[in-house]
């Protein structure tokens, strides 16, 4: 969110770090506390924005960039873990918001839009 000079290939870049942390903190939870709602279903809406997103990195001829996310510590309890996803849902809207007020190809922004 402090990046002034966003370029698309900036916001493609961003907004696939931002899924891949997402779905690894929503791994780290479930293997923490198995596999239950809500995060069983998120984690599969995740993979989905990543394959969305990729795909727009082929369309531009874009490499894709490396995945060197770093795994979290796992919550301490299921409050703890239902509070990290709300965080973590409420600054992925941010960020797309942020974009979403910029100028971007139709095929974008319907990808940062879902």
């Amino acid at each position: 969110l402090a990046d002034r000079d966003l370029t698309l290939a900036d916001m493609l870049t961003y907004a696939m770090q931002d899924e891949r942390i997402a779905r690894t903190e929503y791994e780290v939870i479930l293997d923490t506390f198995g596999s239950s709602r809500p995060f069983s279903n998120i984690i599969k809406a995740e993979e989905t924005h990543i394959r969305y997103l990729t795909d727009l990195f082929a369309d531009r001829a874009l490499a894709v960039p490396a995945d060197d996310t770093v795994k979290p510590a796992a919550p301490k309890d299921w409050a703890a873990a239902i509070e990290a996803g709300r965080q973590a849902e409420i600054d992925n809207i941010a960020m797309y918001d942020r974009f979403l007020s910029q100028t971007l190809p139709a095929d974008v922004r319907r990808v940062f839009e879902r």
